[in-house]
């Protein structure tokens, strides 16, 4: 599936005049909107510390997903030409890959609503691997978030895409899903 790409001159934040300007939604049809964006983060030396578990102050990767759910709450406010909109679903999937040097965050935002919720979805991602980042820093000086990217897309005027056909993680990696 391709993204609907669209010329310079058809930005919807940008007026006739390139002012930016917050996209009029009130005429579009609410459908079921949902976005699946992930982050990859470079662990490092928190590798094998992150593959033990918990550790005495707690689960990174816990604080990780909370964080990145809250995030998706807040993006109105940190995106500027954002619409607040209802979520009706948040989540937040951490795990390490085989190398255990990797850490993959897969975030999914739904809603029922006008517009949609990819900049929820890559939010959360980017806030999870913020805080995964912040956790680890002092025992992982290398550590570094290497992307945010959207993933899956469906619902509203320009339909499916994908970049992964399969968005779901595998719950058997995902830990204290």
């Amino acid at each position: 599936m391709e993204p609907m790409a669209k010329s310079p001159g058809e930005l919807t934040h940008l007026d006739s005049q390139g002012a930016a300007r917050m996209v009029d939604i009130a005429g579009k049809p609410v459908t079921r909107r949902v976005a699946v964006a992930e982050a990859r983060v470079y662990v490092g030396a928190a590798a094998e510390i992150l593959a033990g578990g918990p550790g005495p102050k707690g689960d990174p990767f816990q604080v990780a997903r909370v964080a990145g759910i809250a995030a998706t709450k807040r993006t109105a406010d940190l995106i500027p030409l954002a619409h607040p909109i209802g979520l009706t679903r948040a989540a937040v999937d951490l795990w390490q890959e085989a190398d255990g040097e990797q850490v993959r965050i897969r975030t999914r935002a739904e809603t029922t609503d006008r517009t949609g919720v990819e900049m929820e979805a890559m939010t959360a991602a980017s806030v999870a691997a913020l805080t995964l980042y912040d956790m680890i820093k002092a025992v992982a000086p290398d550590a570094r978030i290497e992307s945010v990217r959207l993933v899956y897309k469906a619902g509203g005027k320009s339909g499916t895409w994908g970049a992964d056909p399969d968005p779901e993680p595998d719950p058997a990696r995902v830990r204290g899903g």
